[in-house]
């Protein structure tokens, strides 16, 4: 088997200025929906008419989320339900599955499209990249479509329904079903929405499709095919005329062909881009495919196509390889909400997850288990992550009450669809995957499904392999539903994998979901011991990174697998980051109601666990972490064990300096002894913890050093970023750490801070990471949880400075000062 693919990006359309008459502007406008919107929850008859009153309905921004403001409450999602993916033998009450939010029932939006002036012979599109879910879409009271499934993006022609000079008006009611998630689903227009105006003979919605058949040093061939739109019989004389352009916008190529009678409506152009950059994590160069539609003289549309040029391959006993190099995945699992901000998608809160990512060394991202919003999409391309992009959690066999399997045979072929024709130019997608954890891998006719969904991906996409998240071992690899998979992945099944290489015929495997470690930052339990869904009365887990599902394993386990076999492709952590919903093992001990999954925790911070994956994954970077922290009253004496996550091979341990001994990594029977080090029998007395790590010829190059910390003095406010663009979008995330005199960290401090902001910025949410917190994102104070938090403020539209200031009781507080600037054309 040999996938080689060169791409790519997203068919975007060009984003232009909003111009006040688009009848004399550029041939193809497109206008961001995001201001002026009316919302109301709870059905409203007749909502969908002009003439209906929304006057003392709320004002909100697109994209919106309406459930995130809460409040939390466990009888917002209970639910009696056996979850058989957990191992679960029977049904319990369990509230907090997806986030103890109110997201359930129906929201309707209004606005007017004060926009759209539509002259003789344009054509209007609505382009939604997600909608929450089973939503209608009305213009001028008029239903012009439909489409259930919350996740995916869809458009429709509305130019039969609009009135030419105005007015219209754009009404869409939602509705989200109980027991139709396993995690926080978010609630109403979380993505943007698009109007699209354009000459009636036109490049349709992801209307390209562009690979890169041959690469060498010094070319790569080009194959751009361009489909054409119109609502009667093409005109005479239609030809397309193409520019590449690098990344420094210069024109490297250019190509103007005739639609021929024989074409159809698709255009073909094979170009060619001399000396290529290829695209890669490391250097992920783009380029731009300009396209221009003329009709004889007349231009019709424009149309851009951003694209990058790799090649890989998919290899029998070999693996994979990126641009001739053979690599394994260093990937994490995402779901879609972004904490505190819930699903509302924010670009500036997609590039922040990315860049902590890249400082771990990650390289790729599973878009669990969903189609993802093209803003993520978009940075990939842009900032270098390797991406598996998924459509679904169900088919046919219902894992609750009201999930997709309700929709799937409607709607499975074209959610699909648009799903492959949206991210198919991408270079960052590198596969399709066609489920996770479908119960059809073990029901009858499971592999007859497989097998369709696939072919429908190869129909679409011939470029990339297919994979799936298979958990139920035996039965998909016993019935055949593993071996038709392109790519057989495997769930939290490393000690299966050599037995899965020798009954498959790939020659490969993937580990699509592993570990499921749980874990609460700063939060250790004694005695340190390894455990499988370990509970306590607190609702939270140890942070010594022992402690896992009973289905999975701790990381050290996937690592050890990853290195001693050669066929296997990499990992996707289950997650990076902690989501709304799904708190095992708390699944029904309330207040739980988010993950304990994440590397990092549901603010954005770091837990213990981020280090032992960035002495693995980024070698470039030293990596010198100490655990727990060294600030244990009452514990004088006790036996306290330490560990150290490095990349260093050796480090020793030094109590108040008494050395605790030198360790050195190596292979044995216990996985952790490989990938830590681990002093299990230290004696706990308040003073300084300091490891001295050495280098492979002995040689000591590093230190770190933990103290234990006196009373909590003062905030410290620590901004990701000092300024801001002032486009109303952006975001600064600032943790407050509560500190003592000295600037140590008070790690069990539960301060409530206050915040204000003032100047050119306004407070947007905040987020402690605690799974058990009832407190709400959106008002300007919270508790801290083992001393530290983190506050989110935007940018307005008007540049200047930000002054941020935290306060709180017996604390002295601080101001932080942020610029907000206009961005550069």
């Amino acid at each position: 088997m040999n996938y080689i693919t060169s791409l790519i990006s997203r068919a975007a359309v060009a984003v232009l200025l909003l111009l006040a008459s688009p009848a004399l502007a550029q041939p193809r406008q497109e206008f961001l929906l995001t201001s002026n919107w009316k919302f109301a929850k709870g059905e409203q008859s007749a909502a969908q008419q002009p003439s209906f009153k929304d006057t003392k309905w709320q004002t909100v921004s697109v994209p919106h989320d309406w459930a995130i403001y809460g409040p939390f409450d466990g009888n917002n999602d209970l639910q009696k339900v056996q979850i058989v993916q957990n191992n679960e033998k029977e049904a319990s009450l369990k509230a907090g599955r997806t986030g103890g939010l109110p997201f359930t029932g129906t929201g309707w939006y209004r606005r007017p499209l004060t926009e759209l002036k539509l002259a003789p012979g344009q054509r209007a599109v609505l382009l939604f990249d997600g909608a929450m879910s089973n939503a209608q879409v009305f213009v001028n009271g008029k239903q012009v479509g439909t489409w259930p499934y919350g996740y995916n993006s869809f458009s429709f022609d509305i130019t039969d329904f609009v009135r030419a000079d105005g007015p219209n008006l754009l009404a869409v009611r939602l509705e989200n079903l109980p027991e139709a998630s396993r995690w926080y689903p978010g609630a109403g227009l979380y993505r943007n929405v698009h109007l699209i105006v354009t000459d009636d003979v036109h490049i349709p919605v992801w209307g390209s499709y562009l690979t890169t058949p041959q690469i060498t040093a010094g070319f790569a061939k080009v194959k751009l095919l361009t489909k054409v739109a119109s609502a009667g019989s093409l005109p005479p004389n239609l030809r397309l005329q193409t520019e590449i352009r690098d990344a420094s916008r210069r024109v490297i190529t250019t190509l103007n062909t005739p639609l021929a009678a024989t074409d159809g409506h698709e255009f073909e152009q094979n170009l060619v881009v001399p000396s290529p950059q290829l695209w890669s994590p490391e250097t992920p160069t783009l380029y731009t495919a300009v396209s221009k539609l003329y009709a004889g003289e007349v231009l019709k549309d424009e149309y851009t196509t951003r694209f990058g040029v790799r090649s890989f391959t998919f290899e029998q006993n070999k693996g994979f390889s990126l641009n001739g190099q053979t690599r394994k995945f260093k990937g994490v699992c995402n779901h879609h909400d972004l904490g505190p901000l819930g699903a509302a998608v924010n670009t500036a809160a997609l590039r922040r997850q990315l860049t902590l990512l890249k400082e771990i060394g990650c390289d790729a991202i599973r878009t669990t288990h969903n189609m993802p919003a093209p803003e993520l999409v978009q940075l990939c391309d842009e900032m270098g992550f390797m991406l598996m992009v998924e459509p679904f959690d169900e088919w046919k066999t219902p894992k609750v009450k009201n999930g997709y399997s309700r929709l799937f045979d409607q709607w499975a072929e074209k959610d699909i669809v648009n799903m492959v024709q949206h991210y198919r130019n991408n270079p960052s997608v590198i596969m399709w995957s066609i489920g996770n954890e479908v119960p059809d891998q073990w029901a009858p006719g499971g592999s007859k499904i497989a097998k369709r969904l696939q072919d429908i991906v190869h129909r679409e996409d011939p470029t990339r392999p297919v994979t799936a998240g298979m958990d139920q071992f035996d039965a998909a690899v016993n019935n055949g539903f593993a071996a038709l998979l392109d790519i057989p992945g495997f769930n939290y099944k490393p000690h299966r994998y050599p037995e899965a290489y020798n009954k498959l015929p790939q020659g490969l495997l993937l580990g699509t979901e592993t570990a499921s470690t749980v874990s609460s930052r700063g939060v250790y339990k004694f005695p340190v011991e390894r455990a499988k869904d370990k509970r306590y009365p607190d609702n939270q887990s140890s942070s010594y990174d022992l402690e896992a599902s009973n289905w999975s394993q701790t990381p050290d386990e996937e690592f050890a697998a990853q290195d001693d076999l050669p066929y296997t492709l990499g990992e996707f952590v289950w997650t990076g980051f902690d989501y709304l919903g799904e708190p095992w093992p708390y699944e029904g001990y309330w207040p739980s109601h988010s993950s304990y999954f994440g590397i990092f925790d549901l603010a954005g911070l770091p837990k213990d666990r981020y280090y032992l994956y960035r002495a693995r994954w980024n070698p470039t970077q030293p990596t010198l972490h100490l655990l727990p922290h060294w600030t244990w009253p009452g514990r004088e004496g006790q036996t306290t064990p330490v560990f150290c996550y490095t990349n260093y091979p050796s480090a020793e341990l030094f109590v108040n300096g008494q050395s605790q001994g030198r360790h050195t990594k190596g292979p044995s029977d216990q996985p952790q002894t490989r990938y830590r080090l681990m002093w299990n029998d230290v004696k706990y007395a308040p003073g300084t913890l300091k490891v001295v790590a050495y280098d492979a010829q002995g040689k000591a190059v590093a230190e770190e050093t933990v103290r234990t910390a006196g009373a909590p003095h003062h905030i410290r406010l620590v901004a990701d970023h000092s300024t801001l663009t002032a486009d109303g979008q952006d975001l600064a995330y600032i943790t407050a750490r509560v500190e003592d005199a000295q600037g140590n960290l008070c790690p069990d401090a539960t301060h409530q801070l206050q915040f204000k902001v003032k100047g050119a910025g306004r407070f947007r949410a905040v987020g402690n990471g605690d799974a058990t917190s009832l407190e709400v994102f959106h008002q300007p104070k919270m508790h801290t949880f083992h001393g530290q938090l983190v506050a989110i403020v935007q940018a307005t539209d008007k540049a200047g400075e930000i002054q941020v200031e935290a306060k709180g009781t017996g604390l002295a507080g601080t101001t932080l000062r942020l610029q907000a600037a206009r961005s550069q054309p």
